[in-house]
């Protein structure tokens, strides 16, 4: 997302190199933040005014018990953080056509983006990288429908032969309450779908799955970040 970005924060889980940093400076970056930096890397950032690196020198436990904190009107809000995750053993096939192993991949990198995503949000992924968000949303058939919007801008962008999202697959933070924002990622070319699953409506988002020949899992579990 060429136009997201500019303006704004590159964060790595590994040792930021050279050819990293000069890939990360041909478009206006505010920060970037990274476990390392090689000498490379700083030099090359060096020549950036108004670039800003910050090194962690570590990476966190994801799996730590954890405390989030939000202020509300009069008060704190105290709650577990989302350290949850899930295997693909766990995963609970719903619909008549199972999700083949590199789709099993992908929807499980999608479901930890959706994590990190505000809600109602809406992950495409394909080949282990995300190539549509649609966040923040008051409806989920809107974050789908706009998440396939990204990712047809990015294949216009790259000039690729299709859109990214076609053969990709989709992540949803909390369950489709109707077959809608389903249906929104099959007509843009997803073929398999991860979501928590527990609507009144399942029956009707699973047949209409069944109806689009997706292949679609519940984890049992929501994200729902706010």
């Amino acid at each position: 997302d060429r136009t997201s970005a500019f303006g704004g924060i590159v964060a790595l889980n590994g040792l930021l190199d050279g050819d990293t940093a000069r890939k990360i400076s041909e478009i206006f970056t505010e920060v970037v933040i990274a476990p390392e930096a090689s000498d490379e890397a700083r030099e090359v950032f060096a020549a950036k005014k108004n670039l800003r690196l910050l090194t962690t020198g570590g990476m966190p436990d994801p799996g730590l018990a954890r405390t989030a904190v939000r202020q509300v009107s009069g008060g704190w809000l105290v709650q577990d953080d989302d350290t949850a995750a899930i295997a693909a053993d766990a995963l609970k096939v719903v619909t008549k056509k199972a999700p083949g192993q590199d789709e099993i991949a992908d929807l499980l990198f999608a479901w930890t983006v959706a994590k990190h995503v505000k809600s109602n949000a809406i992950v495409y992924a394909k080949h282990g990288q995300t190539v549509g968000i649609g966040a923040g949303q008051m409806s989920r058939v809107d974050s789908s429908t706009i998440a396939a919007l990204k990712a047809g801008r990015m294949g216009s962008e790259l000039q690729l032969e299709q859109s990214p999202a076609i053969g990709s697959v989709v992540a949803s933070d909390a369950f489709f309450p109707f077959p809608d924002g389903l249906l929104a990622a099959a007509e843009a070319g997803a073929t398999a779908v991860i979501q928590p699953g527990g609507s009144m409506r399942d029956d009707d988002v699973i047949a209409a799955a069944d109806e689009a020949g997706l292949a679609m899992v519940f984890t049992g579990m929501r994200h729902f970040r706010h």
